[in-house]
């Protein structure tokens, strides 16, 4: 498939799960060579902090969360080896091949709290026998998923210590990681070249002489603070690609919780506010009708973007797509 327009993807988890992130405790396995094997199993391969074991190549999966669709998708497993999904899938995210795959594929659970925390028994997950899991949900961990045998892979970006530095070649190296879990080395490079060769085609039409201060916002809908992306979110990379210069490029943190005022002090000439689902003109709102929003210049100038959620944020192929929503935006 062609990476000329988004590449499918989906929140599946509003703001709060999108904060969470993947357990830190060990899974249990034996020593065996890391990345790509062409075809030499055990593969093991890093996430959050712990090996992951595979004896061999994963043949049935279920997504607790939507981050891998993108890369599962490029390496043709999505609709062969995906045999189970949960939570909820955006169809704004997908091309027409990708949600047919995505269709295609029983739910297991739709159900999202308040907070928006999946609903699903644990008892559910582990009657689909898996030999991996994507993402996790709270009563399904690396430490619940590996006492049962289970190896759960969660994206570089949601862990609990997320990529101090995290750029656009993480993304290529999350492609490599999985086409070594899968046996696609070829076809991952593949996909990686097409990503490169995309994401130079979007740099080519970046202003050379933009000197605009930006802000990525995850504003709270129906009132409450909102948040916003420091260096260590994928955010940086991407306003730096643009040629925007982030308000809280000295803050590291990923996201944190932000006032008005702080936001007001640092005055970003443009925003761009992320949501996983809703209506647009309802997130927006969350921010221009705040009281003393209108001191704000990009309200002033009406610079602002809408986005859904996984255009920024974690790193992956939709971040490009994403980065090109920005560029194209906020052309003068």
């Amino acid at each position: 498939m062609s990476v000329s327009r988004p590449i499918a993807l989906v929140s599946g988890v509003v703001l709060i799960a999108s904060l969470s992130a993947c357990g830190s405790d060990s899974e249990s396995g034996e020593e065996s060579t890391a990345g790509s094997t062409g075809g030499a199993f055990p593969v093991t391969v890093e996430n959050c902090g712990t090996d992951v074991v595979f004896d061999q190549a994963p043949e049935k999966g279920v997504l607790l969360k939507s981050a891998a669709v993108p890369y599962l998708h490029e390496l043709g497993v999505l609709g062969d080896v995906v045999t189970a999904r949960a939570g909820a899938y955006a169809r704004d995210y997908y091309d027409d091949e990708t949600w047919a795959e995505l269709e295609s594929i029983p739910t297991l659970s739709d159900e999202i709290d308040s907070s928006g925390h999946l609903q699903i028994s644990k008892e559910v997950v582990l009657a689909e026998q898996p030999d991996i899991v994507f993402g996790e949900a709270d009563n399904l961990n690396r430490e619940t998923l590996g006492a049962a045998g289970i190896p759960l892979m969660e994206e570089p970006g949601l862990c609990p210590e997320p990529p101090a530095d995290p750029s656009f070649d993480d993304i290529y190296e999350q492609m490599r990681t999985y086409g070594s879990i899968f046996d696609k080395a070829e076809e991952a490079e593949a996909a990686v070249g097409r990503l490169e060769t995309r994401l130079a085609e979007v740099l080519d039409r970046v202003d050379p002489d933009e000197q605009r201060t930006a802000a990525v916002l995850y504003p709270t809908v129906g009132g409450g603070t909102p948040y916003a992306y420091g260096t260590s979110s994928m955010a940086q990379p991407q306003l730096e690609a643009a040629g925007f210069t982030n308000v809280f490029d000295d803050t590291s943190e990923r996201v944190f919780e932000v006032t008005l005022e702080e936001l007001v002090g640092r005055d970003p000439d443009v925003l761009i506010l992320l949501h996983s689902d809703g209506d647009p003109a309802d997130v927006e709102a969350a921010i221009t009708e705040m009281n003393g929003a209108e001191a704000l210049t990009a309200v002033q100038d009406d610079a602002i973007l809408t986005q859904l959620f996984n255009f920024s944020e974690p790193p992956s192929p939709l971040a490009i797509d994403g980065l090109e929503n920005i560029v194209e935006h906020f052309q003068r």
